[in-house]
């Protein structure tokens, strides 16, 4: 399995996200970078400058006609995707807390996003007005996941989480002081129902801090605290295993 390397960002990698086709990767962290990647090759398509702070979020509608950004600048902002327009369309002001993640609803009408406080918004995508606002976290939401009908969607807070596949690492400060064959900065695979690891993916230089499956899924990507993204396609192997009875 050889990873395509993607270099566009100067610090630590926050998110990757693909949009629902999975064509585009887009990828954020705690630079001010937006950038979207053409999934196949790891050729570069556009960026979207303007936030003035890490990006902590990102993602594309149904249809990738828009995307949106949550910064530590106290901001959500919406761009057009298909025209790789600087300049956002729309500016969401979050004064009282920033966003650290956050999701298109169904048909792009509004947006869901997590709050560094624990609190749950929704946006209007037209006018940007609160529609919604609860409290489920006492801690900062990490991650929003929808269902694939988009009729509910789960929640990772700093107070709670549960993953299946894990990126997983040392704190940043000790990553320097430590070899990187003891680091274990590596993609873990664990199947859904006997709950037993299949696989590890090898490659970063610092713990993992987002991965994102393809839809079709045949490659996976994830971006590192070392400020790389890397796409992997699986071998034809990875399809042929089969758990012993």
């Amino acid at each position: 399995m050889k990873p395509i390397l993607l270099q566009g960002h100067e610090r630590s990698i926050t998110q990757i996200k693909y949009n629902r086709e999975g064509d585009l990767l887009f990828t954020v962290a705690k630079d001010p970078i937006v950038n979207v990647w053409y999934s196949v090759n790891g050729e570069r398509l556009g960026t979207y400058m303007g936030h003035t702070g890490a990006v902590w979020c990102v993602d594309a509608d149904w249809d990738t006609k828009h995307v949106l950004t949550g910064s530590a600048d106290n901001s959500c902002r919406l761009w057009d995707c298909e025209t790789d327009n600087n300049e956002p369309y729309m500016k969401i002001p979050c004064n009282d807390s920033k966003i650290t993640s956050a999701v298109w609803g169904p048909l792009g009408e509004c947006i869901i996003a997590g709050h560094e406080s624990g609190e749950l918004n929704q946006y209007s995508a037209k006018s940007g007005e609160v529609l919604v606002n609860v409290k489920e976290h006492s801690r900062q939401i990490n991650d929003i996941q929808l269902s694939r009908d988009m009729t509910m969607f789960v929640t990772a807070s700093k107070d709670n989480t549960a993953k299946v596949v894990l990126g997983g690492g040392q704190e940043a400060m000790d990553v320097t002081t430590t070899s990187t064959r003891i680091g274990k900065f590596e993609a873990r695979f664990f199947h859904l129902a006997f709950e037993e690891e299949f696989g590890r993916v090898k490659g970063h230089f610092g713990p993992i801090n987002s991965v994102a499956f393809h839809p079709d899924g045949k490659s996976y990507s994830s971006g590192g605290e070392d400020g790389y993204v890397r796409i992997h396609y699986f071998d034809p192997q990875y399809f042929e295993f089969e758990f012993e009875a």
